[in-house]
């Protein structure tokens, strides 16, 4: 079965399959992209640019030139080099059991740190604090009291800050979210910033990772560290063999 010709440029027959073979050479997620009529078209008139300046490129006898002959002595070296250093990186690995080893030695780095929810309220004098506060407790909603009241930005959105862990926030507001129950109104709390009203909506304890959520980012992580040694020491290895003088 012959192949279909997409077109013809300065005498060289452009095929389907040649252009299959392009969009192939790109990742997986820009194929996709690729495979529409449109981007398909334009592809095809790289190649119909590719073969045109091919073309003068041999009229104007390139390869013959010093110019050429240098860039591409350069080119091989650099491929060369390249093809040999992942020839050993394509060789390391890592297996599940050191991934599960590591998961099991570090189990802090992988929990789901403490957290708490709150809205606040915040104000410059501690007697507006109080005032604030014996209007919440007759009822007064939150939210509603802190659009009107509140100087911090968080106001626009009655005072809700979301969910923030320890390390977040000035120590005596901290202190205070932390030590509160969900439900919980706190305050005047005085910080740097002034006199705060808090309210706890919600608490989330420290929580541990479950492995398989997270084995195989975890095992790319690893992956990747250790193939940077491997790297490292290879260098060292081959400058020990083949010698190194560094001028500087």
């Amino acid at each position: 079965m012959n192949e279909k010709i997409l077109a013809v440029s300065a005498g060289h027959e452009i095929t389907e399959q040649e252009l299959n073979n392009l969009i192939a050479n790109y990742p997986p997620e820009q194929q996709i992209y690729l495979s529409n009529p449109q981007a398909k078209d334009e592809l095809l008139e790289q190649l119909i640019g590719f073969h045109l300046f091919s073309k003068l490129a041999e009229e104007k006898k390139i390869k013959e030139s010093q110019e050429f002959k240098e860039t591409l002595a350069k080119m091989e070296n650099e491929l060369a080099s390249h093809m040999a250093a992942t020839g050993i990186m394509n060789q390391v690995t890592v297996t599940e059991e050191e991934v599960k080893a590591y998961f099991d030695a570090n189990p802090a780095q992988f929990a789901s740190k403490e957290q708490v929810k709150a809205k606040h309220i915040l104000v410059d004098e501690e007697a507006m604090a109080q005032k604030i506060a014996g209007e919440l407790e007759e009822g007064r909603a939150f939210e509603e009291a802190a659009r009107e009241y509140s100087t911090c930005p968080s106001k626009e959105n009655g005072g809700d800050l979301g969910y923030f862990g320890r390390g977040q926030m000035v120590p005596e507001f901290e202190k205070a979210a932390f030590e509160g129950a969900v439900g919980e109104l706190i305050g005047p709390v005085k910080t740097q910033f002034g006199y705060h009203l808090i309210q706890i909506d919600d608490k989330k304890e420290e929580k541990a990772a479950d492995f398989s959520a997270i084995k195989d980012q975890l095992a790319d992580t690893l992956l990747q560290q250790k193939k940077q040694t491997v790297y490292m020491e290879t260098v060292k290895e081959l400058e020990e063999k083949y010698g190194v003088e560094r001028k500087r």
